[in-house]
């Protein structure tokens, strides 16, 4: 683990960030900063229902940008990703944008990355036959989150996708494609239903554990990760609850996520996110409903193994800081902070609801083949098939 400034660290480059309420009416003059005709990508009905999606095209207009519009539903594909390049490669896009949930977002991303390029976008899909390393040449990119979940926002990769027995769930990545602008009005979460708010958050505090625990970690991404941990200690039972509305806690959800986002994109992430590429790539279950129903026995089985092993006790106490933070308990010491980690893990797992993987299509005896598939270099210690085929078979 990088804990001292001496062993050095490198660090992305971050979007122009611009964060607060009725910030997302911005979009069309950031949008002219690049060109005067904008894709612009958004999800299902709900950006319409509200009146912010018209609203968007009004400004649009007046603006003289021309805007072309396209939802995309569910996690991209490489088909969908292609349709839509397609579709508008030769159309003069000078600035892609995306709003919506973190799928959105990815699609987009992949999108202004493919707009310049020849190939199909699997050519360039890590990990996939034939793989081509991207260029980094794309369309600028303005990202305006819907959700406080992924962090996408602020990351380097969008996520693809093909659901099925052989199928995959990897990354479209290069240090370019960090977004040029990331929009952030938590307004627009407001509207975001209980599931949803609840996967969501699951899946941004899952993304901050990981990188805070990661062996890739450094002191400012150690700093931006807690940052985004204490945000989140104080906002996501209200925004589950009797505060889903209220701006000011959406607010902190947002800015968890956002920092999920940085955070990951400079320290790597853990062994639920490498179950998320080998379980997500073979059924059709959402990215944050995984990381809720994994986290509680992931950081169990990760709390054990560190035990067992010498370099162990620095991310045990980054796990019982990170306890202490989100229990609210004092739990001085290292087995108390640990224990109140996973007590409070284990009864959102409870009260929240957070399904199974076999209500997703996953079979039994796909268990296995998982396990094998499943690889995560920044996890704080390996763990062997049996902790990982506990983790699978406990919440199957």
């Amino acid at each position: 683990m990088k804990g001292m400034i001496g062993s050095g660290f490198s660090f992305l480059r971050q979007p122009r960030v611009l964060f607060g309420p009725g910030r997302i009416d911005e979009l069309p003059g950031l949008a002219s900063l690049f060109g005067k005709r904008m894709l612009l990508v958004t999800g299902g009905s709900s950006l319409e229902e509200s009146g912010v999606l018209q609203r968007l095209l009004n400004f649009c207009a007046a603006e003289g940008i021309g805007c072309e519009h396209v939802r995309v539903a569910g996690e991209p594909s490489p088909e969908v990703v292609d349709s839509i390049v397609a579709r508008f490669r030769a159309e003069g896009i000078a600035v892609v944008a995306g709003v919506g949930g973190g799928s959105v977002l990815d699609a987009a991303k992949a999108v202004s990355a493919m707009l310049l390029q020849d190939e199909p976008v699997e050519r360039f899909i890590e990990g996939r036959e034939g793989f081509l390393r991207h260029d980094g040449r794309k369309v600028p990119f303005i990202a305006a989150p819907t959700t406080a979940g992924t962090g996408s926002e602020a990351t380097n990769n969008a996520v693809i996708s093909r659901i099925g027995r052989h199928g995959f769930k990897r990354s479209l990545r290069h240090d370019a494609f960090v977004p040029d602008i990331a929009l952030v009005d938590p307004v627009l979460h407001c509207s975001a239903s209980r599931s949803l708010t609840v996967s969501s958050g699951m899946d941004a505090l899952t993304q901050l554990l990981e990188a805070y625990l990661s062996p890739s970690a450094s002191l400012l991404t150690d700093c931006v990760a807690w940052s985004g941990l204490e945000q989140f200690s104080r906002s996501f039972v209200p925004a589950c609850s009797d505060g889903a509305r209220d701006v000011e806690v959406r607010g902190k959800m947002a800015y968890a996520a956002l920092m999920s986002g940085i955070a990951l994109a400079n320290a790597g992430l853990g062994i639920v996110h490498g179950f998320a590429s080998s379980i997500g790539g073979r059924v059709d279950i959402p990215h944050g409903e995984l990381c809720a129903t994994l986290l509680y026995a992931s950081t169990r089985e990760n709390i054990a193994a560190l035990g067992e092993v010498d370099e162990g006790v620095a991310f045990l106490e980054k796990f019982a800081r990170a306890g202490r933070l989100l229990s609210g308990k004092d739990a001085p010491g290292l087995a108390a902070g640990c224990d109140a980690l996973l007590e409070v893990l284990e009864r959102w797992q409870d009260e929240l609801g957070f399904r199974k993987l076999r209500e997703f299509g996953l079979e039994r005896g796909e268990i296995e083949p998982v396990v094998a598939a499943t690889r995560a270099k920044n996890n704080p210690v390996d763990l062997d098939n049996e902790a990982l085929v506990k983790i699978v078979e406990e919440r199957w």
